[in-house]
């Protein structure tokens, strides 16, 4: 082994006991027996060992729509029940992340982990599905992810001190303050041990001592955004096809890496709750936007930059057997090793005269003489010229001369002898094309080796058929691919020649990744710079084709003539652009209006206009000011909403439930026709019962409904403020009939539309005798309603006091206006609150 010695760091894993299984559903469901697994793996369904490296430097196809990380939950037991400890890997990502909380009885947290995660494979525990005792936890996480292989190992396996004696073995020293982080976690060090001796199970191989990144991700520094929100919001996945880019990711996703496009979606669905880590990622994105050298300097360099992280993950991982596959990979990546570093410098170049702090950062971290080392020792071997290239036969070209001459004289031979026969069966399929007077040529393909294609029409060729001699044929319009017997053991000559050079070559490349090994590690710093860099890139150019702005954060959400993203790019004209204001002593907003005047995109605009501003990205607006948010809750009307039937009623009434249960005054809550699943009277009453219930917090709440009953709530709390969407009644051409125009504009005041079913109902066949009695009835309840809700004078002045108070508290702590602007805005503030007040008290007349 050329990264020391080969015995794994943890235990044989032909020992593990597991089981294993894609099906394991359910409450009821029950666990097969525990099997003893020697060295098959047909418990292991729908995995394949990641021995093998797929460079690519393009992010059209989506890098995180291949799961390839394994997840290990264990959940403490008696009074430490709710403790949960997880521990992921991903299979592309030499990355070990742990995390350790406690959580209620609902697990919202490591479902919402798991959501972002999106596993491969869960592991848990054999004990957490006994026959009859099967834990909560488990039948959650079955429930959630029915698509996910779902694994059970025994529970010694779940042991804390060898989950700590691994990381000490395997933890690169760059990351060494782990151990002062996790060293009394005792659940996620449990999980730690059981997924690394699955993953050397699974694997077929062991990673290398000190090579591993290990960190703990807390959630003190992100946003949660619930499973539900993320698809309400459609963040990273369509709703209605999950093959179109109509989504957040979509609108934002201009990345050049697969590394870039992964930090992008985990970003999305866990945006950061950090005001400074987030205004260092702005200054980058406005660096860029200003400065067009740096921009498509960085881009051009970025662009050239392969999987890094997948690069890494399988240079730390020694295989238990030496095979041609494994050889060739090897000096493959050895390949990609080169080319990635060779891309040092000419970044280091793009970044040298750049002024944000973070890019300043990323510059001196690119300073890591350990690049040149790597490079230096790779090109004493390697030859100059050799480097990844597109397409097979490059490829395979460059493994077969990646090695210098003259290091390894039986290599020489062996190249020599490839060289000819290469060279042979060129020769022959030219003599073949003057025998036949055909225009056959030369080509490769990776599954068949050399054969012959030609462009012909069927018409050319004797007897409309290819002569006997050749075999395999196939057609595809005028163009035929065949081979022959005699070029068949042309190829079977020239893969038992390349297997020669790939074994010698394979043991040159081994003697100098040993030489290289103690420096790789550099690259988990590359690897990063690289992400970020491309993601900071994508935020700029998503800005450079809409006119977004950068955000502030203060205690405000105030969003200044902003539109919905996504609609952006749907739409063949931009978005009717709306202002939004919330505060903490305006902390809840009621929007009223009738069907498709727009409440729900509105509501979902100012929650991905959150989630944007919070990962680091411009906002579409004119202007923009958030307020933290630690948690992003949405319950959003859907087209199937509409049907008021039970599960409907049940859907709509568990996502309140867990809003309620798990918001704080951090919050941003977004709820969307609460109650339509149920009679007006039933929904009237939750709607006002949940709105008391959110309004003792100081959470930020737009809460869209039709119940315009609700809307009289602000005589009771002076931090409601209405709003709604207008729409204009225009007669048709014939003069009779009135038509509804939407502008989806945004007001303030409530919604004038109050008999909107009326109205639909006089464009509709019922008799005019009905509609009449109708409207009589109508205006008699509302006579009614008005009457009991009738807001007094002493009402009035106490929500205009509340409100001058509210306006005060925020002009201290936020005003950035001169001495005499200040005192003409207090005199607004004086003036509004007289005219508010019926019987207003006396106020000094100096401000």
């Amino acid at each position: 082994s050329y990264f020391g010695d080969k015995s794994s760091c943890v235990e044989n894993a032909n020992t593990l006991n597991l089981t294993s299984s894609s099906s394991v559903r359910g409450l009821n469901s029950t666990c097969v027996g525990k099997t003893p697994v020697s060295s098959g793996r047909s418990v292991c369904r729908n995995r394949t060992p990641l021995m093998g490296y797929s460079a690519t430097s393009s992010s059209t196809v989506s890098a995180h729509t291949v799961a390839s990380v394994i997840v290990a939950v264990v959940e403490g037991r008696g009074l430490a029940r709710g403790e949960v400890g997880m521990a992921s890997i991903d299979l592309k990502n030499p990355e070990m992340i742990l995390s350790q909380f406690a959580d209620n009885t609902t697990y919202t947290k490591v479902i919402t982990k798991l959501k972002i995660l999106t596993p491969l494979e869960i592991i848990m525990s054999n004990t957490a599905c006994d026959a009859g005792n099967t834990t909560k936890l488990f039948s959650l996480i079955t429930e959630h992810f029915k698509n996910v292989t779902f694994t059970t190992v025994q529970r010694k396996y779940f042991n804390e001190t060898k989950g700590l004696e691994y990381i000490e073995q395997l933890c690169a020293s760059e990351f060494s303050t782990i151990f002062m982080e996790v060293q009394s976690k005792y659940y996620c060090l449990a999980a730690a041990a059981a997924l690394l001796k699955y993953v050397e199970f699974i694997q077929n191989a062991v990673y290398a001592p000190k090579s591993l990144k290990v960190c703990f991700q807390g959630s003190e520094k992100t946003a949660m955004i619930d499973s539900s929100s993320v698809q309400n919001l459609e963040l990273v996945i369509n709703n209605r096809d999950s093959r179109n880019g109509h989504t957040l990711l979509g609108v934002l996703n201009y990345t050049k890496t697969p590394g870039g496009s992964r930090r992008l979606r985990s970003n999305i669905l866990e945006p950061l709750a950090d005001a400074e880590t987030i205004n260092t990622r702005l200054d980058c994105v406005q660096e860029l936007l200003q400065d067009e050298e740096l921009f498509f300097g960085l881009q051009a360099v970025i662009s050239k930059f392969l999987d890094t992280e997948q690069l890494l993950s399988v240079l730390i991982q020694i295989p238990k057997q030496d095979t041609v596959k494994t050889a060739e990979s090897k000096i493959a990546n050895l390949i990609y090793l080169k080319h990635t570093l060779e891309l040092v410098e000419p970044l280091k170049a793009a970044l040298r005269s750049c002024n944000a702090q973070l890019l300043k950062a990323y510059y001196n971290s690119l300073e890591d003489t350990r690049f040149g080392i790597i490079l230096e020792k790779i090109t004493t071997v390697i030859n100059d010229d050799t480097r990844y290239t597109k397409g097979c036969l490059s490829m395979r070209t460059q493994k077969c001369y990646a090695v210098k001459p003259n290091i390894n004289e039986f290599l020489d031979i062996a190249r020599r002898t490839y060289t000819e026969i290469v060279d042979d069966i060129a020769g022959m399929i030219t003599q073949l094309a003057e025998k036949y007077g055909l225009p056959m040529k030369t080509s490769f393909s990776s599954a068949r080796g050399f054969f012959i294609q030609m462009n012909a029409d069927c018409s050319t060729l004797p007897n409309g058929q290819l002569p006997s001699e050749f075999t395999k044929v196939t057609k595809m319009k005028n163009t035929y691919s065949f081979t022959s017997a005699d070029l068949i053991k042309m190829n079977e000559r020239c893969q038992e020649s390349l297997r020669e050079i790939y074994h010698m070559t394979y043991l040159i490349v081994c003697k100098l990744l040993n030489e290289i090994y103690e420096h790789i590690h550099c690259l988990y710093k590359l690897s990063d710079i690289v992400s970020m860099l491309d993601m900071l890139l994508s935020f700029a150019h998503a800005c450079t084709l809409s006119d977004y702005v950068r955000p502030e954060f203060t205690d405000t959400l105030a969003i200044k003539q902003g539109w919905h993203p996504i609609l952006e790019k749907i739409a063949a004209e931009k978005p009717v652009p709306n202002n939004t204001y919330l505060t903490e002593g305006n902390n809840f907003v009621i929007v009223t209006g009738p069907n498709m005047s727009g409440k729900s995109t509105y509501l979902k605009q100012i929650a991905l206009c959150q989630i944007m501003a919070q990962i680091g990205s411009y906002v579409p607006a004119e202007y923009c000011s958030f307020r933290i948010a630690e948690q992003i809750f949405t319950r959003i009307g859907m087209d199937d909403d509409i049907e008021t039937n039970a599960s409907t009623f049940m859907k709509e009434m568990k996502e309140v439930t867990y809003i309620i249960q798990n918001a704080n005054d951090k919050s941003l809550i977004i709820i969307d026709e609460l109650g339509r699943g149920t009679s007006a009277e039933e929904g009237i009453g939750i709607c006002y019962a949940a709105c008391e219930n959110l309004l003792n917090l100081k959470a930020f709440t737009l809460f869209a409904t039709h119940f315009l009953e609700l809307c009289h709530i602000d005589a009771l709390y002076p931090n409601v403020e209405n709003y709604h969407f207008e729409v204009q009644h225009m007669r048709s051409s014939a003069g009779n009939k009135e038509k509804i125009a939407y502008t989806y504009t945004l007001s303030k005041g409530y919604t004038e539309e109050k008999n909107y079913g009326l109205k639909a109902a006089e464009v509709s066949s019922l008799p005019p005798s009905i509609i009449l009695d109708a409207k009589e009835i109508t205006n008699q309840i509302a006579k009614q309603i008005l009457h009991r809700q009738k807001t007094t004078p002493e009402t009035a002045k106490r929500r205009a006091a509340y409100q001058l108070a509210m306006r005060l508290v925020q002009t201290a702590r936020n005003s950035r206006l001169d001495p005499d602007s200040l005192r003409i805005y207090l005199k607004g503030l004086k003036k509004k609150y007289e005219a508010s007040c019926p019987a207003p008290g006396k106020m000094s007349s100096d401000c």
